[in-house]
C-alpha cells in the first residue's frame, strides 16, 4: 500500500469550517511537502480548479501546476501528481511541461487526467466546454498527443479536437514510457477510456465491498485490451485517528454540520449536475469532499490500520488523505498508523 495526501491549495477540506488553519499560502503547501518527504508518504495529489470550490468561488486557491513545479526541487522521493483538465489546455504544450517538471523532479511528476465538471469556472475562465460524454472523446485525443509526444521523434495527428503537424519534443520525460497517467470517473465512458488509455484509476471514497466491486469491474474492462498491464487502483479518504470512539464521533459532529457555513453549496449543485455519479451523494458527504468519509479511515489506529488491510485485500494500492488541520493530522497517522501496517518508520519531520 502506498500512502499519498491532497495538497491543500484550496485551504482545506471542510465546506462548513471557514479558516481550518491551512492556508492556500506556498509556505504552508512547502511545509507540508518537504514534511511529507521526510515522513515517509509516498504522493501527493495537487488539484487543479482555477476557483476554489470548497471555501467559495471567491476564496484563495494556487494554480496547480506552478505550484508542482515548485515543489519537485524541494522534495527528494515525494511523487507530485498533478490534475490536468482538457478544457483549458493544448495537450502538445502539456506534453512539454510535464517532460520538464518531470526532470525537474527526477521523474517523480504524474498526471491525474480530469475531464471537468464545473461548467460555471469554464465559463469564467474561457475553457473549451463540451457536454459530459463528450468530453471523453476529446480526453483520449488528448492523451494520445500526450503518450505520441512523449514517445516518438516526430509526431502528428490531424484530430477532431486537436491538430498536430511534425512536432518534436526534448528533452523526453525521465519516466519511461511516460509519466503514470491517473484519472477517475463514473460514467461507462469514463470508465471505458480509463481501461484502454490510464495506467491507474482513481475512486471517490466507498466502503471496501463497494470499492472490491469497481475493481473488479475495471480490471474485467481492462482485460479485453491484452497487451496492457494491469491497472492500479488509489482510492480517496478522509481520515480521523483519535484515542477513543467518543473523541472520534466529537469530530465526525464537527465536519459534518453543514448549518455552520456551507459555502460551496453552489458548487455542490454544480458538480450533482455536471457528474454522472454512481452513488447518491449527501450534501453531509459533501461537506468532507471526494465521499471520503466512506471510506472509513476512521476511529482509533488500531481500527484504522485494519480498514486500510481490508482496502488492500479487495485491490487498492493506494489511499489519498485528506484530513484537518492537515499538517497535525498527518503527523499523528505517520506517527500512530504506519507502523501498525508496516510502513517504515518514519524519521522526524523538520520543524
Amino acid at each position: 500500500m502506498r500512502f499519498g495526501f491532497w495538497m491543500p491549495v484550496f485551504g482545506g477540506w471542510l465546506r462548513n469550517v471557514e479558516d481550518e488553519g491551512m492556508p492556500a499560502t506556498f509556505d504552508y503547501q512547502r511545509d507540508l511537502a518537504v514534511r511529507a518527504d521526510h515522513a515517509g508518504w509516498d504522493v501527493t495529489l495537487v488539484a487543479e480548479l482555477n476557483l476554489n470550490d470548497i471555501k467559495g468561488p471567491e476564496a484563495d486557491c494556487l494554480e496547480a501546476w506552478t505550484t508542482a513545479a515548485a515543489l519537485a526541487p524541494l522534495t527528494t522521493r515525494l511523487e507530485l501528481m498533478t490534475a490536468v483538465r482538457p478544457n483549458f489546455r493544448l495537450p502538445a504544450l502539456v506534453a512539454k511541461e510535464a517532460a520538464t517538471i518531470d526532470r525537474i523532479a527526477n521523474g517523480r511528476f504524474t498526471l491525474n487526467v480530469v475531464s471537468a465538471w464545473w461548467a460555471t469556472e469554464s465559463a469564467m475562465y474561457g475553457g473549451a466546454w463540451v457536454e459530459h460524454d463528450e468530453r471523453y472523446a476529446r480526453t483520449e485525443e488528448f492523451i494520445a498527443v500526450l503518450k505520441g509526444m512523449w514517445t516518438r521523434d516526430e509526431y502528428t495527428l490531424d484530430g477532431r479536437y486537436y491538430t498536430i503537424k511534425a512536432a518534436r519534443l526534448a528533452p523526453k520525460p525521465v519516466q519511461r514510457p511516460w509519466p503514470t497517467l491517473y484519472a477517475g470517473g463514473e460514467s461507462p465512458a469514463a470508465k471505458d477510456l480509463i481501461a484502454r488509455e490510464c495506467d491507474a484509476y482513481l475512486m471517490h471514497g466507498d466502503p471496501p465491498d463497494v470499492l472490491a466491486a469497481k475493481v473488479a469491474d475495471m480490471r474485467e474492462r481492462r482485460a479485453a485490451h491484452a497487451a496492457l498491464p494491469p491497472l492500479r487502483f488509489g482510492v480517496a479518504a478522509y481520515a480521523i485517528v483519535r484515542p477513543s470512539d467518543a473523541e472520534v464521533k466529537k469530530e465526525l459532529a464537527r465536519i459534518t454540520d453543514v448549518r455552520a457555513s456551507a459555502r460551496g453549496y453552489a458548487s455542490y449543485l454544480d458538480f450533482i449536475k455536471g457528474s454522472h455519479l454512481e452513488t447518491q451523494v449527501s450534501l453531509e458527504d459533501y461537506s468532507v469532499s471526494n465521499r471520503g468519509l466512506r471510506t472509513g479511515l476512521v476511529g482509533t489506529p488500531e481500527q484504522v490500520a485494519d480498514r486500510i488491510r481490508e482496502l488492500e485485500r479487495v485491490g487498492i494500492d493506494l489511499v489519498l488523505l485528506q484530513c484537518s488541520p492537515q499538517r497535525e493530522e498527518m503527523d499523528r497517522f505517520a506517527q500512530e498508523v504506519f507502523p501498525l501496517v508496516g510502513k517504515a518508520t518514519p524519521v522526524a519531520a523538520p520543524r
